[in-house]
């Protein structure tokens, strides 16, 4: 089995029309695991109705007081769901950014593509007032 047909191709999030073919963008490798880790940090817990355990619950820490212990909670729980909820990961690290601005943490994401043994990240802007900044998906 090659690495990229375990790692697999979907749909690519944010969704994207091909304008040479009219239908929706395709991602696939690398691109795909960190569109899905994306996806499965900014789905509420209990949104979809036919996966209510799909998700995470970043946002019941909106209003919280950003204490360190707080921030140490919120990055173990983001470390534990990301190892059960994206099956082609391994050895994920979950840092908060010392140069974090008031309203917004944010977070280094990396981890290990198993299938391929390579190193990944993404940084994750969460923003403790809801409305601000950008979320409209955009991985890169």
């Amino acid at each position: 089995m090659s690495s990229k047909s375990f790692l697999g191709t979907g749909m690519k999030f944010p969704p994207q029309i091909d304008p040479g073919t009219g239908r929706f963008s395709l991602s696939s490798g690398a691109q795909s695991v960190r569109e899905s880790v994306y996806l499965i940090l900014m789905t509420q817990r209990g949104e979809r109705w036919l996966e209510p355990e799909f998700g995470s619950r970043i946002l019941s820490y909106t209003f919280l007081d950003i204490s360190p212990t707080t921030v140490t909670l919120l990055t173990n729980e983001l470390r534990a769901l990301l190892l059960e909820q994206e099956p082609r990961i391994s050895d994920v690290q979950v840092e908060l950014d010392p140069e974090t601005r008031e309203g917004c943490l944010i977070f280094n994401l990396s981890y290990t593509i198993t299938e391929t043994n390579t190193r990944d990240n993404l940084v994750f802007p969460f923003y403790l007032n809801p409305g601000e900044g950008e979320t409209d998906g955009g991985v890169s």
